[in-house]
């Protein structure tokens, strides 16, 4: 697949190469939010300014419930309006709605005063909806860019960017958190506010190249008429019945749904974690830049040795790694500990995450995207609603943030095992049928 295609992004469907290209730099345009703020600053601002005072397990706590909210009302109306987006040809417009709605709500951080997390958490949340919900259909639109034999590489090439992106802006931000005074800032603080508006900026204006020039063909959906909503509920129930005459994609949904538990929960709670065990929050923050930049190269990577040894191999080796990243975090002491396994987790983080969604992709019938990658982000978001909450719980319950990190352990080994035992030539082959 690599060697048809040398030259930057693979051919597309849904617009040409200048929509593949566009429809990537979403990916550039979004990863600010999850690496600036879910990941960054809002877990760090949120112990240690919204929460002051408070002891560190609660904070992990309620850090856990505002991330796992967020996530089950995605999880309960991501299947629904997949189906309504594929039915009407929405799928462009909800992800304008959602990324409108997280872009507004991250803006609205700066506005909230110290010690008020009751507000944060509920800000952060609707923040979390937003961008969870514009990922749904920006997914759904992968089969409409990219020709399917090249979803692996113009995969990879949106979280790719998605790295850059996410790194640059976050590299800024660390410097005005770092040396307020170059930016005419008045205090550490101030900057990380002023911090969560960049991101909202930032997001806004890198939308709209997919919004101008990926033009949604809908590759044989019918418009809808007469009652949608009533229509797209229908749809959805057969979707259901669908997915279980489909074995191999039915498989590898429950294989994702554990193991991308994991890594979604690494994600949102390592920071908070490594506040938790008494290390510097510049330090963590150093860590997180260093994931973002080992990151930018190895998704693409991850693009080309997917090509070459399958996405479903490439998947698993990334899973091993994780595995023993968790087990390490377990017995981490000193600060260059974190960041090896900051190196570590860049290595395979955007390869996991861009496979799955293009082994997914090869998986379901291609008319049917939206509803079929409803259930898909339904399956992640409902695992990011155990994640972070366990986590929390068993930091709360046992006053040991170490024990609460070796649950996710189990997540990987589960997933990773059944994900053995899918059949992706199978499973495309049953799709192709539907």
């Amino acid at each position: 697949m690599g060697d048809r295609h040398s030259s930057g992004a693979p051919p597309s469907n849904g617009g040409g190469r200048r929509a593949a290209w566009s429809w990537a730099f979403y990916d550039w345009a979004n990863s600010v939010f999850s690496t600036t703020v879910m990941a960054g600053f809002f877990p760090v601002f949120f112990k240690q300014y919204w929460n002051a005072g408070a002891p560190v397990v609660e904070s992990t706590f309620h850090l856990g419930l505002a991330n796992s909210g967020a996530s089950l009302t995605v999880l309960l109306v991501a299947p629904l309006l997949g189906a309504l987006a594929d039915r009407l040809r929405w799928r462009k417009v909800l992800l304008a709605m959602f990324a409108l709605l997280g872009i507004v709500m991250t803006a609205g951080l700066y506005f909230v005063g110290e010690g008020t997390w009751h507000l944060a958490a509920l800000l952060y949340g609707l923040a979390v909806i937003g961008f969870a919900g514009a990922n749904l259909f920006y997914d759904a639109l992968l089969v409409v860019v990219a020709g399917r034999i090249d979803m692996d590489r113009l995969s990879a090439l949106g979280y790719a960017l998605g790295y850059l992106g996410g790194g640059l802006l976050f590299t800024v931000n660390v410097l005005m958190t770092l040396h307020p005074d170059w930016f005419g800032i008045a205090g550490r603080a101030q900057a990380v506010r002023i911090s969560f508006l960049t991101v909202a900026v930032w997001w806004a204006v890198f939308s709209v190249p997919l919004l101008l020039f990926v033009r949604e063909s809908g590759r044989g959906v019918a418009r809808g008429a007469g009652r949608p909503l009533a229509d797209s509920l229908r749809r959805l129930i057969r979707t259901l019945r669908e997915v279980g005459r489909l074995p191999q994609t039915f498989l590898f949904l429950v294989a994702y749904w554990l193991y991308i538990d994991g890594v979604d929960t690494v994600i949102r709670m390592a920071v908070d974690y490594g506040l938790s065990l008494g290390f510097p929050s510049n330090s963590l923050i150093v860590a997180l830049l260093i994931t973002q930049f080992v990151g930018f190269p190895a998704a693409l990577g991850f693009g080309w040795l997917g090509a070459r040894i399958g996405a479903k191999t490439a998947i698993l080796l990334g899973l091993v790694v994780y595995i023993g990243v968790t087990v390490q975090g377990v017995f981490m002491n000193h600060v260059w500990q974190f960041y090896v396994l900051a190196v570590m987790v860049g290595l395979v983080q955007g390869g996991v995450q861009s496979l799955s969604r293009s082994m997914y992709a090869r998986l379901i019938p291609a008319q049917r995207t939206g509803e079929f990658f409803g259930f898909y982000n339904m399956l992640g978001k409902f695992a990011a609603v155990l994640g972070p909450a366990l986590m929390g719980w068993v930091a709360v319950l046992t006053g040991n943030p170490r024990l609460s990190i070796l649950s996710v352990v189990v997540l990987f080994v589960a997933g990773g095992g059944l994900l053995l035992a899918v059949d992706p030539a199978r499973g495309a082959r049953n799709a192709a049928r539907q």
